[in-house]
């Protein structure tokens, strides 16, 4: 492991966060003799944002505890663009009013993890629309467009993996790297931002705005990308079968939550601590030493040292006493998700995908064939089996040993 003179190095390089850096050299130099502000952006594509980005965000919470400036670029701008790298298709446009909404939902998480005010190593959110929203077209291509050549441009996976695949890619998406590295560009001479981080997919946008700084104002700029996260099963992070695990209460309980931590590949506990706990690195290490069934300690650490981050330390008491209720009790844990079913009752395949327990009437039919689903501890048989309660009464809905839901009237 690398030993850098600067604390934020060593502790991103200690916990696992770097995978390429612009300039490491210059980078621990600057940030050993001076606060750096940086830089990770977030466009608003729905109302939360998911765990996928959680470690972008750790990112933030690193560099303010080394002692720097966090600037959280929302990017209500580029949002109406949509970013082209790792899709096939082209984003679906949303209205301005859906993409404030979004900004103001995601904004909560941030006000967890990161401490705002004024200070110099407070952390600030800026929109990228204030200065994108004015920018005229005439201008962006004299000022800018001159920096940047279509040649180059086609290299970038972003934009060569779409061809490849003859995928369409709009002109609107192909100026996205265009608008980001002016981004960068932008918060270098508004706010000093020396610093832009991001995920390993968004190197090549990140040594634009490092390129364009250079050449438009002769500015040192930096970059730092973190690796590809999957988890120990090859599977990307933040995406389950049952859809995207949301940082944000109101999109996913906080017991779903908790359980996508406590239920992660034994494999993957110690580098979770890392990322994204606050664990120090000596406990880390006696934990990944346990063994057998007391690997399961250290998964309920890793699920309540993160949600309560990011959900607050109640809801981590609360999500792990559910699960010590419903589990080792055989109880009901009232942290459980919950399905409210109409007088008249509902279907077991439909009450398991309401619960996002299936994505659609096939799966929740294999399930049941599989015997992998319970009403109350009794195997279910026949996914059209009608469960109705009579009115203040409750039922329990099991999907295999980890996955329960109340259903109630």
């Amino acid at each position: 492991m690398s030993t850098y003179q600067s604390e934020l190095l060593n502790l991103l390089s200690s916990r696992g966060y770097i995978h390429q850096m612009t300039d490491a050299e210059g980078l621990d130099a600057l940030a050993a003799k001076q606060v750096v502000p940086g830089y990770v952006g977030f466009d608003a594509t729905a109302p939360s944002l998911h765990v996928g980005s959680l470690v972008q965000i750790m990112l933030l919470r690193r560099l303010q505890q080394a002692g720097h400036k966090p600037v959280v670029l929302m990017g209500g701008g580029t949002t109406r663009i949509g970013d082209p790298t790792g899709r096939d298709e082209s984003r679906k446009m949303l209205s301005d009013e859906t993409i404030e909404d979004n900004i103001a939902s995601i904004r909560k998480v941030f006000r967890r993890l990161l401490t705002f005010g004024d200070g110099p190593t407070d952390a600030v959110m800026v929109n990228n629309h204030d200065w994108l929203g004015q920018l005229g077209y005439i201008q962006l291509l004299q000022e800018v467009g001159t920096h940047f050549t279509v040649n180059r441009m086609l290299t970038f996976d972003s934009v060569k993996l779409r061809l490849d695949r003859e995928q369409p890619m709009t002109f609107l998406e192909f100026n996205y790297m265009i608008l980001q590295g002016y981004d960068f560009r932008h918060l270098s001479k508004e706010m000093d931002v020396r610093l832009q981080m991001g995920g390993s997919d968004q190197w090549g946008n990140i040594v634009n705005g490092v390129e364009l700084g250079r050449r438009m104002d002769g500015q040192e700029l930096f970059g730092v990308t973190t690796p590809l996260l999957t988890t120990a099963s090859g599977a990307k992070m933040g995406k389950t079968a049952a859809g995207a695990v949301w940082l944000n209460e109101d999109m996913l309980p906080n017991y779903d939550f908790w359980q996508y931590w406590r239920n992660c590949d034994d494999a993957d506990v110690g580098r979770f601590l890392r990322l994204f706990t606050d664990v120090s690195l000596e406990e880390i290490a006696k934990l990944e030493t346990l063994e057998g069934a007391a690997i399961n300690d250290a998964k309920v650490r890793l699920a309540n040292e993160v949600t309560a981050l990011v959900r607050g330390p109640e809801a981590a008491a609360a999500a792990e006493a559910t699960a010590r209720e419903t589990f080792a009790g055989g109880g009901l844990g009232a942290d459980l998700p919950t399905l409210d079913i109409p007088a008249d009752g509902t279907t077991v395949m439909e009450a398991l995908k309401a619960l996002n327990f299936a994505a659609s009437n096939g799966e929740a039919k294999r399930k049941v064939g599989e015997g992998a689903v319970k009403l109350d501890d009794a195997p279910v048989g026949d996914p059209n089996q009608i469960v109705t309660l009579k009115s203040g009464t409750t039922a329990k809905l099991s999907l295999g040993k980890k996955k329960h839901a109340i259903l109630r009237r």
